[in-house]
Parts: structure tokens; C-alpha cells; sequence
């Protein structure tokens, strides 16, 4: 058993008990988060940038999480973002792409997982790689790229240290319809 599973609903600790029935109370994540009150709550409007809205736009959010979900070898986030992936509309065949090698991905996907793996590799973009982000993308995606890759490495951080438990909705989802 971990040693921070996610909180019930009953322990849900009183100084953020308006979040319970919000975003925070959906998910595992949050819900092992909740252990640490203060961070969950100064979490959320970060949450609500990067998750909501960013400059990315659904699908090209997804890609850059489910990367950097991958890198971090995080099932939860992985499985989580399968589900959310395919809800925006993309295909099996593109999402499990993004865990391959970038010469097998669309354009776009592949200049996102690069920049993802640069982030991991080198600790920042190269000059080359924002050029082409910018260009394509525009500025603000490209600082909404690296704001995702830390954002969701601090999640799969939690996640991966505290063996949190994927969501049982999208557990049953991904049993009944496997990914490609």
C-alpha cells in the first residue's frame, strides 16, 4: 500500500474542503495531492493555465503531456491522457505514436515531442527548436510547452513516488477499449 493514497472524501482535510467538489475531488492525483493542502491549493490556478488555457489548444496539449508522461515513465499520466486524448478527437494510431521515435509522428507532433525530450535531455530548448516553435506555434505556446513539461513532471513526480492508483473510470475505460 502506498503511503499517501488518495483521500477519501471523508478525510478530506477541512482548509481546502471547497476544492473537495471541484477539480481537486475527480482525480487520484489531486487526491494525493490533498496531503499536502497548501500545495494542492496553490496549485489550482497554475492548473488552470496549463491545463485549461493554455495557447496549445486540446490536442497539442495532449501531446505534449502524454510525451512527457512517457519520459517520465508515469502510467497514471500516461493512462489518464489516453482517455482525455481520445475525447479531443485523436486517433490510437497518433497517440501511441508520441511514444515512439519523432520521425514517426505527424509534423507537429514531432517538433512538440522533440522539444519534450529536449527539455529532458539538455534541461532547456535550443535556439533552433523555439525558432520553430515560435514560427509555428507562436510565442506563447512555446513557453506553454515548457510550463506543461514542469507541471506535469512535478505530477508524475507525486504520482510515481506515493504508486498513486489510476482513476478507476478511466482504469475500466482503457480495460474495455485498449489503446492501439
Amino acid at each position: 500500500m502506498p503511503d499517501f493514497p488518495p483521500i477519501s472524501d471523508a478525510a478530506w482535510p477541512d482548509p481546502i474542503a471547497d476544492m473537495r467538489d471541484g477539480f481537486a475531488g475527480r482525480l487520484n492525483v489531486y487526491r494525493t495531492m490533498a496531503h499536502n493542502p497548501a500545495l494542492l491549493r496553490a496549485w489550482a490556478p497554475l492548473r488552470q493555465h496549463v491545463v485549461l488555457d493554455n495557447a496549445l489548444g486540446p490536442q497539442l496539449s495532449e501531446v505534449t503531456i502524454l510525451r512527457t508522461g512517457h519520459r517520465l515513465g508515469s502510467s497514471y499520466e500516461w493512462g489518464q491522457h489516453v482517455s482525455r486524448a481520445r475525447a479531443c478527437g485523436m486517433s490510437d494510431a497518433r497517440i501511441a505514436s508520441i511514444r515512439g521515435d519523432v520521425a514517426g509522428m505527424e509534423p507537429t507532433d514531432a517538433l512538440i515531442a522533440g522539444a519534450v525530450d529536449q527539455l529532458f535531455d539538455a534541461k532547456r530548448l535550443s535556439q533552433p527548436t523555439q525558432d520553430a516553435l515560435i514560427a509555428q506555434l507562436g510565442t506563447a505556446a512555446m513557453f506553454d510547452i515548457i510550463a506543461t513539461v514542469g507541471f506535469y513532471s512535478t505530477l508524475g513526480y507525486i504520482l510515481n513516488s506515493c504508486d498513486t492508483p489510476l482513476d478507476d473510470d478511466i482504469a475500466a475505460e482503457l480495460r474495455d477499449n485498449p489503446p492501439a
